[in-house]
């Protein structure tokens, strides 16, 4: 059993809802409904990791083996009947998103520190390297990455900052990877280095075709889980829009202009907290997630605090991992507790 120093959040529980979503062939699904992504497919199965679900994790990232298209990519969304006799697969549409592919790479490194099974770390490193590849092609010479790519992989003409800090996670663990492997990275290092470059200094690649995302909250606080700001500057850069995003006993507001705080968002801010050494306000925040929490271990997705209102009315497999990998963070639950939380790029030569 997971112990913390809340005694209010049952984490067992919330590993064991997780387990409720996973289809026999290892797919993830968001709720009760039939749909999954590959990041918040990813999410779960890091969720299942840190609570010690091993064989259910290894299961997870075998679908993503299983499912992975030739080009080394996934689809953006897929429909998956919860019946385990029914086995056929049907995408929502033909799109796909780079970060959600690049994702594989963060949570089967995850699963090599949080248990040190090199053997499927090399089982799956060549799904990490085609689904990388893949997401490189739409790398453009100022160093983003296109956002996503149509039914034809033709690239979507934009850059978002969030999944762009995402998949800057995403190169950096498969680079350590390779590396433990001793294999070949150059491409990937290169490619890190432009990518954290554009990031931190080229502000007008991003956004360029539709309005500004800096009222997400994910916009703030993603490039400090990319680990592209040491402890001081991390900690200026969550101060500067506080207020904005967070309300005291409730938790972190998924858009600064809505009155709605979301559990997945408070979890990752926790995250970003910690990756800024301030502790004791990461603390502060992870004890307003015990409220949210449902008596099957679940977490309420969001609550509209203007109308007291819980909504949307689903428990995401993806919130609750979240809860999980924050729980982590701070508690340092498993060898794989920094694995958002440390600055990155001293690997990067």
């Amino acid at each position: 059993m997971l112990k913390l120093a809340s005694p209010q959040l049952d984490l067992t529980l919330t590993a064991h809802y997780i387990k409720s979503l996973q289809r026999p062939d290892g797919a993830i699904l968001w709720n009760t409904n039939d749909k999954l992504d590959p990041w918040d497919h990813v999410e779960a199965a890091m969720g299942l990791t840190v609570a010690g679900h091993h064989n259910e994790a290894k299961s997870a990232y075998c679908w993503l083996a299983d499912n992975q298209l030739d080009d080394g990519s996934w689809h953006a969304t897929y429909f998956l009947p919860a019946n385990p006799t029914v086995h056929q697969q049907a995408q929502a549409h033909s799109g796909k998103e780079t970060n959600f592919i690049a994702y594989v790479a963060t949570g089967v490194w995850h699963y090599y520190l949080a248990t040190g099974d090199r053997k499927f770390l090399n089982q799956l490193f060549p799904v990490i390297q085609k689904a990388l590849d893949f997401v490189l092609r739409f790398q453009t010479p100022y160093g983003e990455i296109c956002w996503a790519v149509d039914k034809d992989n033709n690239p979507e003409p934009d850059a978002l900052v969030t999944a762009c800090s995402s998949i800057a996670r995403s190169l950096e663990c498969g680079i350590l990877a390779a590396q433990t492997l001793e294999l070949d990275c150059a491409s990937w290092q290169i490619a890190w280095q432009a990518l954290t470059t554009a990031l931190t200094t080229k502000p007008e690649r991003f956004d360029r075709t539709w309005p500004s995302k800096q009222r997400f909250a994910m916009d703030w606080y993603y490039p400090i889980l990319a680990g592209l700001y040491h402890p001081h500057d991390a900690q200026a850069i969550l101060a500067k829009r506080w207020q904005e995003f967070v309300e005291p006993e409730l938790g972190c507001r998924c858009v600064s202009d809505e009155p709605w705080v979301t559990m997945a968002e408070t979890s990752e801010l926790v995250m970003a907290l910690v990756a800024a050494d301030d502790m004791p306000k990461a603390k502060i925040l992870f004890a307003t997630l015990p409220q949210w929490q449902q008596t099957d271990g679940g977490f309420v997705t969001g609550y509209v605090f203007k109308d007291n209102l819980i909504w949307p009315e689903d428990k995401t497999s993806w919130t609750a991992g979240a809860v999980l990998l924050a729980a982590d963070a701070i508690f340092k639950l498993t060898p794989a507790a920094h694995i958002f939380t440390q600055t990155g790029g001293a690997h990067i030569r």
